[in-house]
């Protein structure tokens, strides 16, 4: 007969405890994986084995389909993301105040520029110059797959908004670079800045009043912004990154990508649920369009965007750190050089990033392939950093790891 006043024994309590814990931190993480990450890869690998089997009719669809998702369909996906920033950077986020942001923004300007000008230095040593022509793809950082990567390794510690926000300062670099890229002849820049305020105007009155609904700002702002940007010559993909800022959150938020209450109906929250579907759509066949590559047409130029990378990122990131003492910036408590070891190397993963700045700075042709073979490449990025993490002994690979709740 079992015994109601017989507790469980205290270790095995414990490891209960910890094992549900363990997982219990990162709801919102895994839906995240679960709904974006996974879906880019199947979409990758559909359009790899249909190049390499029919080209001409995978090419054929894909000419087809490019405006409708690079230009169209992205835009619901960015706009996720923009929603998780406006969450880490307002008022209690893991980005907030500003002063926590300023070492990796300014850490993300060699990052950057160390990657691209080892680019043009080993691109001719591989015998393919013109792969320099995709250089604002060294600038890419995969915010989702590099955040939950992340997150496995180190859990709730403080170098993992740091790895954030330099994601996501430079891809902001390498969105900036594409301005010359994208329509570089017929950029408008009176057009642009017209249509621009009066899409952010617009999404202004709103707040203004108060307006609750998703749709206005969906339909009005997002509108006017998208129109901004294909008018005035640079890529549209962008629109609701200026527009989903103003969309009304709730006061509290229980933190960077953990869902919001099932009765949370702020607009920002609102405006997630209802895109999560049609995002999800928009990566798999971004995935689609992007990642068919007929190997057999590839050279050594692959291999100059994941050497660039790969070394070139790493130093940089070293270099900015080495140089922000100068401009007064510390790291957060508990970052040391073995967890900025790990985060320059997370740092090297392009994936989606890569693909996108790749497509959109080079017209179609072997040149594009290669880089976005190299893009592809990019992810053992992951596998490095995992490497790395176990020999140094830092986040889950600790002696004593640090309580995740902190």
């Amino acid at each position: 007969m079992n015994n109601p006043h017989v507790l469980p024994s205290p270790p095995v309590a414990h490891a209960a405890r910890a094992h549900v814990g363990r997982w219990s931190q990162f709801p919102r993480l895994l839906h995240f994986a679960a709904e974006y990450l996974l879906l880019l890869p199947v979409g990758a690998a559909i359009a790899l084995v249909w190049a390499n089997v029919d080209a001409e009719s995978y090419f054929r669809i894909v000419f087809d389909l490019n405006f409708f998702v690079t230009d169209i369909a992205m835009v619901l996906f960015f706009g996720v993301v923009m929603k998780e920033i406006v969450e880490a950077t307002g008022r209690g986020g893991v980005l907030h105040p500003w002063r926590r942001a300023a070492l990796p923004v300014v850490v993300a300007g060699a990052v950057a520029i160390v990657p691209a000008w080892m680019l043009s230095a080993t691109a001719p040593m591989f015998g393919e110059p013109l792969v320099t022509w995709g250089w604002p793809a060294v600038f890419g950082i995969d915010i989702a797959f590099g955040y939950f990567v992340a997150m496995l390794i180190f859990g709730r510690h403080p170098v993992v908004p740091l790895f954030l926000l330099l994601a996501l300062a430079s891809n902001a670099l390498g969105f900036a670079a594409l301005v010359p890229h994208a329509i570089s002849t017929q950029l408008q820049p009176l057009a642009l800045v017209s249509l621009m305020a009066a899409a952010m105007g617009a999404a202004g009155v709103l707040r203004w009043n108060n307006v609750r609904s998703v749709w206005p700002y969906l339909v009005v702002g997002g509108g006017l912004s998208w129109c901004a940007l294909i008018v005035g010559g640079v890529h549209p993909a962008l629109a609701l990154v200026p527009i989903v800022p103003f969309m009304p959150r709730g006061t509290t938020d229980p933190g960077f990508m953990v869902d919001a209450p099932a009765d949370a109906h702020d607009t920002l929250n609102e405006f997630e649920r209802w895109c999560r579907p049609p995002a999800q759509a928009a990566l798999l066949l971004f995935g689609f369009v992007t990642a068919g590559i007929p190997l057999k047409s590839l050279d050594w130029g692959t291999l100059s965007l994941p050497v660039a990378v790969l070394i070139g990122k790493p130093i940089g990131l070293m270099l900015g750190i080495a140089l922000a003492p100068a401009f007064g910036l510390h790291l957060p408590h508990r970052v040391g050089w073995r967890e900025l070891t790990v985060v320059a190397l997370l740092s090297t993963i392009g994936f989606t990033m890569a693909l996108f700045f790749a497509t959109v700075a080079v017209g179609p042709g072997p040149v594009l392939s290669e880089l976005k073979m190299g893009g592809l490449w990019s992810l053992t990025g992951a596998l490095l950093a995992w490497g790395a993490a176990w020999a140094l002994g830092v986040g889950r690979f600790a002696r004593h790891p640090p309580d995740a709740r902190r």
